[in-house]
């Protein structure tokens, strides 16, 4: 029997990664988790190991024997990184090329980057910035060193795990605490939601398929919403007791229909089947936000 492979997950305490490290556990992958907060998801057969992706000489430590590793580290808040462009590099950019100075003499299989559809668009701000240069630097290691990667850019993620770096969990924390939906722009905006749990399975299925090495994978939902659609279905679910306000009519940075930009760089899209109801998936997160406010 071969030996069981060894993934490293950066970020791995986060609301994607600690999706991603159970989805690993659940098919049998030794699964270490490098962050610098310890996972409250963390389970009896994972390793959690304190690491800060600024620190070269713990991004050494943690690597060493690793099969494969991730990286879902980011300044993932469009907002956040749109008003702080100097920790928004730091991270996304150079905590990225870090791991990949590491990875690059450690025998590491593949590099799996959690990039986004902003990395493809001329909206995004600095955060796209980041994202877009961190797939180019990866591209550039695997030409010179030979390090082999998958770049997944997610869309609209949501999940009971996530946190105010997620625009769901922002509108549903608000909507519970305040009895109000907020939003920018006409709310005629489209998007693809998928639910965190979907996306990491096929976050997985990309290891065992050599044909997803040194590609571009877009990773979206099925369901494609206007935000005013998804207000109303949030409203409903809440029995329509909220109010919908729009604070302002410009949604600075985020994109109207599409993110893509024209590239050269093209890429395959994945989509879940089957995947979790969209109505069913913010029913759960609005039930595990409500036990957080009664907490």
């Amino acid at each position: 029997m071969p030996n069981r492979k060894k993934v490293v997950i950066f970020g791995g305490s986060g609301f994607l990664g600690s999706y991603v490290a159970d989805e690993l556990s659940r098919r049998n992958y030794d699964v270490v988790i490098a962050d610098i907060h310890k996972s409250k998801y963390l389970q009896v057969n994972q390793e959690f190991q304190t690491v800060d992706i600024l620190d070269m000489n713990s991004i050494k430590n943690v690597i060493n024997g690793a099969d494969i590793v991730y990286n879902f580290v980011a300044i993932a808040n469009l907002d956040d990184a749109i008003h702080d462009p100097i920790n928004t590099m730091n991270i996304n950019v150079m905590g990225n090329l870090n791991i990949l100075e590491v990875c690059k003499t450690r025998k590491v299989e593949r590099f799996v980057y959690a990039s986004s559809a902003y990395a493809l668009s001329n909206e995004g701000s600095f955060y796209g910035i980041s994202k877009q240069t961190s797939e180019k630097l990866m591209e550039e290691y695997y030409k010179r060193y030979g390090l082999k990667y998958t770049v997944i850019r997610y869309g609209s993620l949501y999940g009971e795990r996530a946190s105010h770096n997620n625009y769901i969990y922002n509108l549903l924390y608000d909507a519970l605490k305040n009895g109000e939906l907020h939003y920018k722009g006409d709310g005629q905006d489209l998007r693809e939601y998928i639910h965190a749990a979907d996306a990491a399975k096929l976050s997985v299925d990309i290891l065992e398929d050599e044909s997803y090495e040194n590609e571009h994978i877009i990773l979206t939902g099925t369901e494609r919403l206007k935000r005013i659609e998804l207000l109303t279905m949030i409203n409903e679910i809440m029995q329509n007791k909220l109010e919908l306000k729009q604070i302002t009519d410009n949604n600075m940075g985020h994109y109207k229909i599409t993110p893509y930009s024209y590239h050269p760089t093209v890429a395959k899209k994945l989509v879940a089947n089957p995947y979790i109801d969209l109505g069913q998936g913010l029913l759960e997160c609005i039930q595990v936000i409500h036990e957080e406010l009664e907490a």
